[in-house]
């Protein structure tokens, strides 16, 4: 058994247009005073290449732009044997705009050759498992503890954007869209209730309702139309979409229900606030190396 402390690795924080980027930088750096960074690169696969290149020691941490950690994290100790030294590791976050608790936006540990290696989202291979995403890849891996806080609230585009990505990414199965009518049997059960909350909560926290309404046009858009969901992964198109305001022109709350069978509901702050204090008031983390 190979024992890494994470105070031994590199630590990267990954920023591209996060609005508060700068103030998260000024945390981070006090609480990591070894902390590098990666600002600005443009496409999720160019950017990681970017950090790995960045990193002087073989595993690395790597922070969202959107991301502040727990300050414990870096009190833990990776304990590798011979099928986990390879891995990667995404840890939970907790998303401050609706409570959920899963990779989204979450602390990830790599290895440079993992990442030097890769062919995905802009570099994608063709494959469906490699065109929005990382996570399908036997080496990377889905860890049970949360370390972290994701804020990807700060401005009503930023808000609406990570709303719009998860509301179509919740949908797809293995990477690839299934049939409007095998819908709701082909996407995980987990994910189908990932997605109503990103529908149906946010509205106590600032910018939450752009959110809301990014994550029913996503899937509306996913879905209900013939537009290319593997553009989820470009950020260019997203501000075109935002942009654009097409949500606005669509009744997207009648539109899921009666082609998807979601509901969308007028939940108010008070309620979602409600919901929040008591999803997952009992986690508890089981250890740094526990899988999903």
């Amino acid at each position: 058994m190979k024992q890494i402390d994470i105070a031994d690795l590199d630590c990267i924080y990954l920023s591209y247009q996060e609005p508060e980027k700068e103030e998260f930088w000024v945390k981070i750096k006090n609480m990591v005073p070894w902390a590098k960074r990666v600002d600005g690169v443009k496409g999720s696969d160019a950017a990681h290449k970017a950090c790995a290149e960045l990193s002087d020691t073989d595993r690395f941490v790597l922070i969202d732009g959107d991301n502040m950690p727990d300050p414990e994290f870096f009190n833990q100790t990776l304990e590798l044997d011979e099928q986990s030294e390879s891995a990667v590791f995404r840890w939970r976050a907790r998303n401050h705009i609706n409570g959920l608790m899963y990779g989204n936006g979450g602390l990830s540990c790599w290895t440079k050759e993992f990442v030097e290696n890769m062919r995905t989202h802009e570099n994608t291979d063709g494959s469906t498992k490699t065109q929005v995403e990382f996570c399908f890849d036997e080496l990377y891996w889905p860890m049970h503890d949360c370390y972290s806080t994701t804020y990807p609230n700060q401005s009503p585009k930023q808000a609406w954007i990570a709303g719009f990505r998860e509301g179509v990414k919740m949908c797809l199965d293995q990477g690839a869209k299934p049939t409007r009518s095998n819908f709701k049997r082909a996407v995980h059960n987990r994910n189908m209730d990932n997605l109503s909350i990103w529908h149906n909560i946010g509205m106590d926290v600032e910018n939450g309702g752009y959110a809301m309404i990014g994550a029913r046009l996503g899937t509306y858009m996913c879905m209900c139309t013939d537009w290319d969901y593997t553009d989820v992964q470009s950020f260019d198109v997203l501000e075109q979409l935002w942009l654009k305001g097409k949500w606005k022109d669509i009744k997207l709350d009648q539109e899921l229900e009666q082609k998807l069978g979601l509901q969308c509901l007028k939940i108010p702050a008070e309620h979602s606030k409600f919901f929040k204090q008591h999803y997952r008031s009992n986690w508890t983390n089981k250890g740094i190396m526990v899988r999903e």
